[in-house]
């Protein structure tokens, strides 16, 4: 079963009006179980629309999104998927343990079975000698990583990301490319992650899914084989071929090698 199946998708908003606006159209997408997929695409594409759509926090106008074969509003109500945004959003006046929780409350969960759940998240982000602590006395890729064990705490099947990682210094951002790679092996979750960073994309994905300027459409999809994720792996010449390829893809240069 597939992790994610958009089918014939087209998304507008303002049906009607004179600011009636087409912002995806005809958008297919499938997502395997345990894949990687990266959107990219220039602003403005529907690359965070699609996501949002696949979270069934929008609908399409038309076409169909399915999550491990369950329409996208049953998966939300089940919360099959884990989601992070840009920014953290943690409640400044919750613990960084009781942020994680949050989810798990949510769902009803005894007290001490979503403290364990939650300390366990934070081990696997490498902050569990900060549960105790606000989200003030963080930086901000540590706040980057409590968002990601939060998405994480209810064991979803999917995570979901829009640009999680992009108002973060490079160095940070890196080391936390390499985490999230390091956790998604562990648990085997399905990712489908907004960027508009080529070099991010390649590094991260299975897949690199291109889109075309608003309406959006899928231009290409470009599998990545790296011979590691690791710095080496950031210096190898199929990093930079692939780079390559997903710009060309960008700017709709015909591709030698598209799947």
């Amino acid at each position: 079963m597939s992790a994610v199946v958009v089918s014939s998708v087209t998304k507008t908003f303002n049906i009607g009006r004179t600011d009636e606006v087409t912002a995806l159209s005809e958008v297919d997408l499938t997502v395997g179980d345990g894949e990687f997929v990266s959107l990219i695409g220039p602003s403005g594409c529907g690359k965070s629309t699609l996501l949002r759509l696949i979270a069934d926090l929008i609908e399409p106008s038309t076409g169909t999104v399915t999550v491990a074969g369950k329409g996208a509003g049953q998966a939300r109500k089940e919360q099959a998927y884990g989601i992070a945004f840009q920014q953290a959003g943690l409640f400044e006046w919750r613990t960084v343990l009781r942020n994680v929780e949050l989810p798990l409350e949510l769902r009803g969960m005894g007290k001490a079975e979503r403290k364990a759940r939650a300390e366990e998240m934070l081990t696997l982000v490498g902050l569990e000698d900060f549960g105790g602590h606000y989200p003030a006395q963080l930086s901000g890729g540590m706040q980057q990583r409590v968002a990601i064990a939060r998405a994480l705490a209810v064991q979803p099947p999917l995570l979901l990301m829009d640009e999680p990682f992009g108002a973060l210094d490079e160095m940070t951002r890196e080391r936390l490319q390499s985490e999230l790679l390091g956790i998604c092996a562990k648990t085997g979750t399905s990712t489908v992650f907004v960027t508009h960073s080529i070099s991010e994309a390649v590094f991260l994905s299975d897949r690199v899914v291109v889109m075309s300027a608003r309406p959006g459409r899928i231009t290409a999809s470009v599998t990545v084989d790296l011979p590691s994720r690791d710095d080496a792996g950031r210096q190898s010449p199929p990093f930079f071929d692939k780079i390559t390829e997903v710009r060309q893809a960008l700017r709709g240069t015909p591709l030698k090698t598209v799947s």
